[in-house]
This record gives structure tokens, C-alpha cells and sequence, in this order.
């Protein structure tokens, strides 16, 4: 496995995880099914799967790779899932379940569209958010010229949302706000991006102009965060 050990470890756990979940509901089996043909107990398999056990022993991937009839290599090939752009707002949620969302739906990169990314809720400012998802392995970048101007924000809050959006189109026009919208387009056509700000309901958001402008240019889908 040392061509293995170069890469990022979390970059590394990740990709392991999405094979063993892979191989194993190609088989048609639970995890407990396979708990049971490795001796490996399911919360250790659980953990892994998730991506959360950075650099499982040597023994343990062995005895997966037996039971699952597949080689060392095979077992860490990467499966590349499509890229796409995700709709992500965090209201309602904490960080540790956000980032497992994120892990689920394998986002490769999260993009901050708020103007100023501080929050109340804990684990969402900036540099706790950054800190948080390198854990995870997804890269995170704050996209300020895409935020929605302070004076702005009522449209969206009272439901004069055609007047907000009309508004943040406006502000999409400038000359910085463009060229990022065409960074992640570009992003958008080989990576999972989740355009993220606070609101739930991407209605009530200026993100939901950002999606819509960048969809046009990467010809991708838009999927809510589940």
C-alpha cells in the first residue's frame, strides 16, 4: 500500500470509505453481515465507512479486501462521483451533522457565499467552519463578492423576494462578483460544490441566484443538501 501513503489522509479515508460502502452493497450485504465475515465489530466498520478513522490498520483493510473478495488496490481505487453543484444552507442544523451531509453527498469543496462569515451558532464562523471541514477532507473557500449586501436582506426577510433578487443581480454584475461566479462554474464541472449561506429554504436566499447563475455556465445540476 505505500503508493498509498503520499496521498492526504483524509483524502485517503474518504476514498476507502466509499469503496467498502460500495463493495459491500454491491454484495447486498449490512454492515453487520460484514462485521460478521471480518470479526471486525459494526461501529469500527460505521467509523470507517464514514470516513472518520484516518489511517485504519493495515490488518483491518486486509481482512475487509478478503472478505469482500477484492485486491489491496482495488480496494482504494477512487470511484469518481459526478460533479454538480449542492445547495447548502445551515440553519437548523449543528456543524457535526452538516459536515456528515456533506461526507454523504461526497462534496468535494464548499464555497461561502455569505459577506460576512460569522455566526452565532457554533462551529459555522469562518475560521472554525475551515477548520471543520479540512478535518474532513473538503476545501473550503469564501466567496465574498457573492454575498448579499446588508441592504439588501429585508427583501428577502418580508417576502418581496422578486424585488431582493432583481436587486442581487445587480450586484452579480460587477466585475469581481463575475469572475468568481466563472471560478465556480469552472469548479462546478469536474468537482461536487455546495454553495453554502444560513437560510434553509434557498427561496428566501440570494443564494439560490448564485446557483442559478452559475448552473447556467457549468450546465450542471442543482441538488438540495439532504
Amino acid at each position: 500500500m505505500t503508493a498509498h501513503h503520499s496521498a492526504h489522509p483524509h483524502n485517503h479515508a474518504r476514498t476507502l470509505a466509499r469503496r467498502v460502502r460500495a463493495l459491500r452493497e454491491a454484495r447486498g450485504w449490512t454492515r453487520e453481515r460484514l462485521a460478521k465475515e471480518t470479526g471486525i465489530t459494526a461501529n469500527t466498520l460505521a467509523r470507517l465507512e464514514s470516513g472518520g478513522a484516518i489511517q485504519p490498520g493495515f490488518f483491518t483493510v486486509g481482512t475487509i479486501a478478503e472478505a469482500l473478495e477484492v485486491s489491496l488496490d482495488e480496494l482504494f481505487q477512487e470511484t469518481k462521483a459526478p460533479p454538480g453543484l449542492w445547495s447548502a444552507g445551515y440553519e437548523g442544523r449543528d456543524i457535526d451533522s452538516f459536515v456528515s451531509s456533506l461526507l454523504d453527498s461526497h462534496i468535494d469543496v464548499v464555497a461561502d457565499v455569505r459577506l460576512t462569515p460569522i455566526s452565532r451558532k457554533k462551529g459555522f464562523s469562518k475560521t472554525r467552519l475551515d477548520h471543520a471541514l479540512a478535518e474532513a477532507g473538503i476545501e473550503y473557500t469564501h466567496l465574498r463578492s457573492l454575498g448579499n449586501p446588508k441592504d439588501n436582506r429585508a427583501p428577502f426577510w418580508d417576502g418581496r423576494l422578486d424585488v431582493g433578487r432583481a436587486r442581487f443581480r445587480g450586484v452579480l454584475q460587477a466585475e469581481k462578483a463575475q469572475s468568481d461566479l466563472g471560478h465556480l462554474a469552472q469548479r462546478a464541472r469536474r468537482s461536487r460544490v455546495a454553495v453554502l449561506c444560513f437560510e434553509k429554504d434557498e427561496s428566501r436566499c440570494h443564494r439560490q441566484v448564485v446557483l442559478e447563475a452559475v448552473r447556467r455556465q457549468a450546465a450542471v445540476s442543482v441538488i438540495p443538501l439532504a
